[in-house]
């Protein structure tokens, strides 16, 4: 049975995962919009002072049905969905942690929203659902074939919202993105990643003296300098994005999946040349083995997410997406990057 849910729109917003470096973005996005948003986080990857200060915040686990329900007390407008494990090589060593929080928990947050009667859902999903490239730029018509175990994980809770849509009424949007980058130009988000393992934090701890150097897996791809070449998309147009999406489903009450992209890409050397420039500083890198399930180009547009959300990128040029990221980790970092 299908149940045809009543929004509220003076009801806060749940972001799940609102802690983390994307999520804490989006929940700044909606406190600036006036939305009243709570946050609810475990905080193993996120910090608590990422959250602005005019969100509430519930500490708990997805994979804790007991903390789910308690915060699902609560009646909420939609459901931001942010809480997952996200490091493509680690999923294809330790499959096992991906699949109970990034699946497992996924269903026990479509569960709960069933339950109380919540009917919008913003799930951030990965390109990653696309695998190795069968043409480029990738549209969301592409063959799906993960070539790595998250993006499985990723895509097959996009699946499980179409059917808790078909089944249940709820409304998701599914936003396919490669790399965040960049932080809020003003600085109100200073937490850096823990323990990161995407390109452009890992440079950053280099440049900030908190590790020795980069490794760069394979330099031997079809591409003009022979690294991988990637899609770079700025946090803060993504924050915009999610909340577009949002409102696209609410007020026109269908489903969405939706690329999110420049629809231009950079090698891992021009990131490395250009955090060189931002920066200032040294960055020593090793090069070695290629990673398993690691295409040479991944490239995407965002024709859909423009024409039906009227979404673009205004912070993506990536010279500014490092400079907002190297403002906050010299600040994290300050004693150790003097006169390296």
């Amino acid at each position: 049975m299908v149940v045809n849910y009543n929004n509220n729109k003076n009801l806060p917003i749940l972001v799940i995962g609102g802690a983390g470096y994307i999520g804490s973005h989006i929940v700044l996005e909606l406190c600036e919009r006036g939305i009243p948003v709570v946050v609810f986080d475990n905080l193993s990857s996120g910090y608590k002072n990422n959250i602005d200060s005019r969100a509430d915040f519930i500490e708990g686990d997805i994979l804790d049905q007991e903390n789910l329900k308690r915060c699902f007390q609560n009646k909420y407008r939609a459901v931001f969905h942010f809480a997952a494990l996200k490091a493509a090589g680690d999923s294809m060593d330790n499959p096992g942690p991906y699949s109970r929080i990034n699946i497992a928990g996924s269903v026990n947050i479509l569960n709960q929203m069933v339950d109380s009667e919540v009917q919008s859902f913003i799930f951030s999903s990965t390109a990653s659902v696309y695998g190795e490239p069968k043409y480029l730029p990738i549209d969301e018509s592409h063959p799906l074939k993960p070539l790595n175990y998250y993006g499985f994980t990723k895509l097959l809770v996009e699946n499980l919202s179409k059917w808790y849509s078909e089944l249940k009424g709820i409304r998701y949007a599914a936003l396919r993105y490669f790399n965040a980058v960049g932080y809020d130009s003003n600085q109100r988000i200073l937490g850096i990643e823990k323990q990161p393992a995407n390109l452009v934090p890992i440079i950053m701890e280099v440049a900030s003296g908190k590790r020795d150097l980069l490794e760069v897996y394979g330099n031997n791809y079809d591409t003009p300098d022979g690294t991988g070449i990637r899609d770079y998309i700025h946090v803060s147009d993504l924050a915009t994005a999610h909340y577009k999406a949002f409102k696209y489903i609410e007020n026109k009450e269908k489903n969405l999946i939706v690329n999110l992209s420049t629809g231009s890409g950079h090698s891992v050397l021009e990131i490395i040349n250009t955090t060189k420039e931002v920066t200032g500083k040294n960055i020593p890198y090793n090069i070695v083995q290629k990673r398993k399930g690691d295409p040479a180009i991944v490239i995407a547009n965002s024709i859909i997410a423009d024409e039906l959300l009227k979404w673009k990128c205004y912070h993506s040029d990536i010279g500014n997406s490092l400079k907002t990221t190297w403002e906050v980790y010299q600040k994290k970092y300050k004693e150790a990057s003097i006169n390296r």
